[in-house]
């Protein structure tokens, strides 16, 4: 097993200082050259406004970090957003229930299409991209059933997690902030973080050692649903109401935040923090285009081609890395 655990290889060391220098380097030179190219970018409102609109994606990002590493991807979570999210509409405004009630249904339900989609990529050794993609469709099939293809206004029940309580900065920011540290000590200090990796750096390995991989599999899965749950949570605080339109598309973003910073699609390799780094860097990407009068096709050129960097760096690092082994 020493090949799984060797920090030289997994989220431990090999994201040293160097690596979050590099990153942090990157977004400030783009948080620079966006202030450059706009007279408004540089501000506090800006930097506020970007940090309470991207708690969704920093947990949502979490969650795709631990699947990455142990070799998977879930293209679902979108479409899970929305699903938890049109739970949480039906419970309030069709069953009368209270906020705490609803919003445990929600994770629940979103937990669930995690477990469903982990269980089925377990039990039949389906590649999760595929299993992934079937749920994706489901979940948004349901969320349109349950609200009837409409938004369903739900009011300021949820309110209190986007509205700022000091300098400027919401809840929700605090407590997916909370998710990021917690993640990472997890995935840095515990045995199960350690077994993560081992299973994306040599799942027969972990096997042989006499470690069963299936259930922490079925788990990632299970907590990137919860994850998704509580996404759902935090958009429905910012918009007040569950659109069965929403998250489409938002996996796409998830990965490339988390592929950006440096968690490998090969498996084996991540590190949350650097995802949050990743999440940063294509939040101001976006918002600092915006500013700039990008136009819509223009952005989408100038975001997939950081992605096509990012997944050539990745790739190159990979086959660097398996050399030196």
């Amino acid at each position: 097993m020493k090949t799984t655990t060797s920090p030289g290889k997994t989220g431990g060391n090999f994201y040293g200082l160097g690596t979050y220098l590099g990153l942090a380097g990157a977004l400030l030179a783009m948080i620079a050259l966006f202030s450059v190219l706009s007279d408004h970018f540089l501000s506090y409102d800006t930097f506020s406004t970007l940090a309470n609109q991207i708690p969704d994606l920093m947990v949502l990002a979490v969650g795709m970090t631990f699947i990455l590493i142990i070799g998977g991807i879930d293209l679902s979570v979108g479409s899970v957003l929305a699903l938890a999210a049109s739970a949480v509409s039906v419970a309030i405004l069709g069953w009368g229930w209270s906020v705490l009630p609803a919003a445990v249904l929600g994770m629940g339900c979103a937990a669930l299409a995690g477990t469903i989609t982990g269980s089925i990529t377990v039990a039949w050794r389906i590649p999760s991209f595929i299993v992934s993609l079937g749920v994706l469709e489901m979940a948004r099939g349901v969320a349109y059933q349950m609200t009837g293809s409409r938004t369903a206004y739900i009011g300021d029940s949820f309110a209190w997690l986007s509205n700022p309580v000091a300098f400027g900065i919401s809840p929700s920011f605090i407590i997916a902030l909370l998710v990021i540290i917690v993640a990472q000590l997890v995935l840095t200090r515990t045995v199960f973080g350690r077994y993560l990796i081992g299973i994306g750096t040599n799942e027969e390995a972990v096997r042989l050692a006499g470690i069963n991989p299936k259930p922490y599999k079925i788990l990632v899965f299970s907590l990137m649903g919860l994850l998704a749950g509580v996404a759902a949570l935090f958009q429905i605080s910012r918009l007040e109401a569950a659109d069965p339109n929403a998250g489409s598309g938002l996996e796409l973003q998830v990965i490339a935040a988390v592929v950006i910073g440096g968690t490998s699609l090969m498996g084996g390799r991540g590190s949350v923090i650097s995802t949050f780094f990743g999440v940063l860097i294509i939040s101001v990407l976006a918002a600092g285009l915006a500013q700039i009068g990008a136009t819509e096709p223009t952005k989408r050129i100038i975001t997939g081609a950081v992605i096509v960097i990012a997944v050539v760096l990745d790739t190159y690092r990979s086959r660097r890395a398996s050399r030196r082994g």
